[in-house]
């Protein structure tokens, strides 16, 4: 019988394939101070696993089971969950700079105090994500789903949020300055908290049923060339 007392994890080692393929699939194992850099460990079943403060830049986790695995503070640009499964997963702090999450499944996974700068989530399943206090500048987000969120301090300058599904969407202290949001969907959304300036409107009814203030009604209506006086 196991003991259920004794610690299950690895602190403080380099890390490669090997060492974790003999615990995939079994008891989710805690993972600390590690070093993880190019790592392989693509199809690994590490469900439930947590991981903190390692380093994970350029790793490849590309169709990982990662369900309900836990990130807190780790190092990990340019890492690639391509194909992942991270349904209910969580990921606090850390740098995700430059990653990769290209048809990874997101369902109900949480986002918070992140960088994600220039992450690529194109094709990724996405239904329930949390984002709070992420930095998302010039990630591509293209038909990605935040209907019926709630974003807080969202940072999304430049991004690439085109054929984007925001209704009833609430964006509190965000930004979608200078975003690509041709084709996006805003109706219901209240948009009173984002920095809209610099916005490229193709559609003249792009923010048709949302709620906006005043200030930033003179700015759309200036990307348009017009006077508010």
């Amino acid at each position: 019988m196991d003991d259920l007392f004794s610690p299950r994890g690895l602190s403080g080692r380099t890390l490669a394939r090997s060492d974790l393929a003999s615990l995939a699939g079994g008891a989710p194992q805690v993972v600390t101070d590690c070093d993880l850099e190019e790592a392989d460990l693509s199809g690994l079943d590490l469900t439930g696993w947590r991981f903190e403060r390692c380093n994970l830049r350029k790793a490849d986790c590309s169709g990982t089971k990662l369900e309900g695995s836990v990130w807190q503070s780790c190092r990990a640009p340019f890492v690639s969950f391509v194909g992942a499964n991270l349904s209910e997963a969580v990921f606090s702090g850390g740098d995700y700079n430059n990653s990769s999450w290209r048809r990874a499944t997101l369902t109900s996974a949480k986002f918070a105090g992140t960088k994600l700068t220039g992450a690529d989530f194109a094709e990724a399943r996405a239904m329930h994500i949390q984002f709070e206090e992420v930095l998302l500048v010039s990630a591509k987000l293209p038909g990605f789903s935040f209907r019926k969120e709630t974003l807080r301090k969202v940072d999304l300058s430049g991004a690439d949020l085109r054929k984007g599904d925001f209704r009833m969407t609430v964006f509190e202290d965000c930004s979608l300055r200078e975003a690509m949001v041709a084709g996006s969907r805003f109706e219901g959304s209240d948009l009173r908290g984002a920095d809209l300036s610099g916005l490229r409107l193709v559609d003249a009814n792009l923010f048709r049923g949302a709620t906006i203030s005043r200030e930033q009604a003179g700015q759309l209506l200036g990307e348009l060339g017009l006077s508010v006086r």
